[in-house]
């Protein structure tokens, strides 16, 4: 039997569980092209209503979502304000300018977030000579920024500028399920101050696959077709929007184990020799550091890590990211942290 891994690289990881494959396996199925399948129905209508949105629609991954949405609210040549460590800029293949046509004006945040006064001054002027601004991206929570969440006052901000040039908004909530546990804010009131969301089912929830887009009922007919397009329709999807239904019932509340877990991680890497992180940084599941001043690369560390049974996901030679989720235990976060020591201490692992 294979020892069992304590796997901290990202809450996209986690396996069903036994109560989840159950729903899975008793799920009512149709043909979801044609609109039949009712589980899969009724997880949309289930997060059109949680977003306090007109139309919700199920598709297979967080890019895809982004992706629809970008290409629902543009026209090719058009520019996108975005934050430059964002997901649907860094991390989505190049999509934007593949498969929409348009280009991103990227902005420095702080941790991710942007101002409002930022973002007025990135939009362009009506001049032939400049692209259309016509969508900001937003982030929440923020993954490179570490597990960030918009403050919702900026959201609002940045959402009534936009009306005011006549702008788009999209929101990337892969994890906004997070940001709602940790600040006690509805999902619906996140997603007033945007015209379109994207959610995930397969981080922090656990579910095995998929996304959702939601906004305006002719926004989401629009997004319908694209999906096609895509390639993105299924057929009798129920089985897995099975998973995302039970995961939304059962896996929300329980979000903030893993926020404490990652508190706990950050305030026990903080003591280590060599480790840079501000625990107050850590607001949800993720735990971004630095680790430049240990003679180490990010690298090397994770492969002595991975010898001692715990899997770590450098994002640059001098950083780590650690993600927490419903298969780490707070037991597995303390021999974690017993690994980190004896790593960092130079003692020899297994």
């Amino acid at each position: 039997m294979t020892e069992r891994l304590i796997d901290l690289r990202s809450d996209t990881v986690t396996k069903p569980t036994p109560m989840m494959r159950k729903a899975m396996a008793e799920a009512e199925v149709g043909d979801d092209v044609f609109g039949e399948d009712p589980t899969v129905n009724a997880l949309q209508e289930k997060v059109a209503r949680l977003l306090g949105k007109e139309s919700a629609i199920f598709v297979p991954s967080g890019t895809m979502a982004n992706q629809l949405a970008i290409k629902s609210h543009t026209q090719p040549g058009d520019e996108v304000i975005i934050e430059g460590t964002s997901h649907p800029y860094n991390f989505e293949g190049g999509a934007g300018a593949a498969l929409s046509g348009v280009q991103f004006y990227c902005l420095k945040g702080t941790r991710g977030i942007l101002d409002a006064s930022q973002i007025d001054e990135a939009i362009r002027s009506d001049d032939h000579h400049f692209p259309v601004t016509r969508l900001i991206c937003l982030e929440n929570t923020h993954n490179r920024g570490g597990g960030s969440i918009y403050p919702i006052e900026k959201l609002m901000e940045i959402y009534r500028l936009a009306k005011s040039k006549g702008l788009l908004v999209h929101l990337d909530g892969a994890r906004l399920w997070n940001a709602s546990i940790a600040t006690g804010i509805r999902p619906d009131e996140y997603a007033q101050w945007a015209d379109s969301v994207s959610v995930c089912l397969s981080k922090g929830l656990g579910a095995p696959i998929g996304s959702l887009v939601a906004g305006s009922k002719a926004f989401i007919d629009r997004v319908h077709r694209f999906r096609k397009m895509f390639g993105g329709g299924m057929r009798q999807a129920g089985i897995i929007a099975a998973a995302g239904i039970y995961a939304l019932d059962h896996h929300m509340e329980r979000l903030q184990e893993d926020h404490r877990n990652a508190r706990r991680l950050a305030l026990a890497l903080k003591e280590l020799k060599g480790i840079s992180i501000n625990p107050e940084h850590v607001e949800t599941n993720i735990v971004i550091f630095d680790i430049s001043k240990t003679g180490m690369t990010a690298h090397e560390i994770a492969a002595r890590m991975r010898k001692s049974g715990v899997l770590i996901h450098p994002i640059s030679q001098t950083q780590i990211r650690l993600v927490t989720h419903l298969d780490v235990s707070s037991q597995d976060i303390e021999v974690a942290i017993g690994v980190f020591e004896k790593v960092l201490s130079g003692v020899e692992t297994r």
